[in-house]
């Protein structure tokens, strides 16, 4: 949904509607830059959702559950002090911009009656909620804008709210036939963009529905169409519009949801839609999925440069370590030197660059150039090439045991890449950040606002064809409970030789289809999710085994098939 300025009046006009005269609850803020109200009005509880994240700010009644810090964050704790018990006087929209006022009169500390103003400012990255007080001041806000953050406004405690400043062109509730024409007689080009550029509140998508009802195409050049025609139409839709109301989500070719809409648009017609009773339905449906992806995808930021610079580390010590391997190829050659030159001490002279020696280990004792240290005697460089021959053995011996550690530790870390990518709740990104903590990728977190009591996350959840129940792990720690609460003659799969899942089919004996819908989900969530014919290894889970010391997720396992499958990835139950 294109929150611009006249779809926030519609928002606005809406949730005035809801909540004014409602009382104040119950305040939360899950995240910096998100806030919740639990408002009692008319005989039921509303849940208001205030967010200022940069790529999902909004407004909107909602029905989902979020979870309180343990620590609140200052905002919170003041607008608890505050406003708890307050009652809603009104919601408006401010000068036709992408601003919301939400006015609060509640009882201050004399028991006065008082009146404070939270302003939710939805303008992309630069979004925010001020909270303010009676005479104006800011009291606090989601962001602290500084004077060395922005030069034309500050945002600070104890300051004067200023609204951004304005951008002079003409409030879409203003809008006439000859302002409009005044505007845009002179100018050329596509019409969308000329309404975006006259008109406050339109945001590219709504200019190109207004320039679609006008001339029956979103792309038209101003040079094509009856401009008085045009400025007519415009100025009739935008008085027109508020009253056909009918909040939708709109869906893609993919079957996935692709915008939220508060009113018709013709423009978009080819796109299957469903209806909602109110725009904060239609939103919070919307926004249900993208803001837990877009919350995880920021929380994850962090986890997954740690992973991706540990993986760049083992790759160029693997590198180094098999260089070194590589260099001790020259061992024999080394020890074979050392033992002809002690057998041929007489043929060799201190001060001599080489000497030719017959190889006595060659069948046909072809002779061979030893190369020598001029300052050493013969008997010098023969031990000289014996500690060569002895520092190459020890170092192919370190170097493939170094080897071996570092494959074992990079196929760890992109399993834990692998996992990351699948994690689609706080929970699951709270324990795989738990597990790189234990083991010393992750600094351990000592704040206590980021220590939630999560509850545990559970694996994925799939029905094949033939009814029967596919489980499929996140991340280590629930692969390992997956794999081992499973009844012993459950079938256990994994993507071959690669990063990937635990898979389940619970009960005994499935059938064929089955195992490969199975395998074809193991094969979905592994590394090579985006490949073809990927090997998917099957066997009974009283067969798979997890040797003393492994790090989580880790097993082996023996009496396994492979199946060769195409990875499939259907939706969860």
């Amino acid at each position: 949904m294109p929150l611009d300025g006249f779809t926030l009046g519609l928002i606005a006009r809406e949730l005035n509607d809801a909540l004014c005269g409602g009382r104040i609850d119950r305040i939360i803020q899950p995240e910096r830059d998100e806030l919740i109200f639990t408002v009692r009005n008319g005989g039921a509880n509303h849940q208001l959702l205030l967010s200022a994240s940069a790529g999902c700010a909004r407004a909107h009644l909602t029905n989902v559950r979020k979870n309180s810090p343990l620590e609140p964050f200052n905002l919170c704790m003041l607008m608890r002090k505050h406003l708890i018990g307050g009652r809603i006087y009104e919601i408006r929209q401010a000068e036709a911009d992408r601003i919301l006022e939400i006015e609060i009169e509640h009882l201050d500390e004399l028991g006065d009656r008082a009146r404070k103003t939270i302003v939710c400012e939805f303008m992309g990255k630069h979004s925010n909620l001020i909270f303010t007080g009676a005479d104006g001041r800011i009291i606090d806000s989601a962001r602290r804008v500084s004077e060395a953050i922005s030069s034309v406004r500050e945002v600070l405690p104890g300051l004067r709210y200023e609204r951004p400043p304005a951008h002079g062109k003409l409030p879409f509730d203003q809008v006439n036939e000859d302002a409009l024409y005044a505007d845009l007689r002179d100018k050329g080009g596509p019409l969308h963009k000329l309404i975006s550029a006259c008109i406050s509140g339109m945001s590219s998508q709504t200019a190109r529905e207004l320039a679609y009802r006008a001339c029956g195409n979103e792309d038209a050049h101003i040079e094509e169409c009856d401009l008085n025609a045009v400025c007519a139409s415009i100025a009739s839709e935008l008085q027109h519009i508020p009253d056909e109301l009918a909040p939708a989500v709109l869906y893609g070719a993919d079957g996935r949801p692709v915008d939220a809409i508060a009113f018709p648009y013709r423009s978009r017609a080819h796109l299957r839609s469903e209806a909602f009773p109110t725009i904060s339905a239609a939103m919070d449906e919307f926004f249900r999925s993208r803001d837990r992806a877009e919350r995880i995808a920021q929380k994850s930021a962090a986890i997954h440069r740690t992973l991706k610079n540990n993986i760049e580390r083992c790759e160029k010590k693997l590198a180094l370590q098999r260089e070194a391997l590589l260099g001790s190829e020259r061992m024999e050659e080394y020890r074979v030197s050392g033992e002809l030159l002690t057998a041929n001490l007489h043929l060799a002279e201190k001060g001599m660059k080489s000497v030719s020696l017959p190889n006595y280990y060659d069948p046909e004792l072809k002779e061979i150039e030893i190369p020598l240290d001029v300052k050493l005697s013969p008997a010098q460089n023969a031990q000289r090439y014996f500690k060569l021959y002895q520092k190459a053995r020890n170092a192919r011996t370190l170097a493939a045991e170094q080897i071996e550690r570092t494959s074992e530790e990079l196929a760890y870390l992109e399993g834990q890449m692998d996992n990351l990518g699948k994690c689609s709740g706080e929970s699951e990104l709270a324990e795989l950040r738990d597990e790189l903590e234990k083991f010393g990728y992750v600094r351990r977190v000592t704040n206590r606002r980021q220590m939630k009591q999560l509850p545990p996350s559970q694996p994925m959840k799939f029905t094949a064809p033939s009814g029967a129940t596919i489980l499929v792990g996140k991340n280590n720690l629930q692969n390992d409970k997956l794999t081992f609460s499973a009844d012993p003659n459950e079938i256990w799969l994994h993507a071959k030789d690669m990063p990937g899942s635990h898979v389940i089919i619970v009960g005994e004996n499935p059938d064929d289809e089955t195992i490969v819908y199975a395998a074809k989900l193991a094969a979905a969530y592994s590394k090579g999710a985006n490949s073809s014919n990927v090997p998917v290894d099957y066997t009974k889970r009283r067969f798979v085994k997890k040797p003393s010391g492994a790090k989580p997720g880790f097993v082996i396992y023996t009496n396994q098939r492979t199946l060769y499958v195409t990875p499939e990835r259907p939706a969860e139950v």
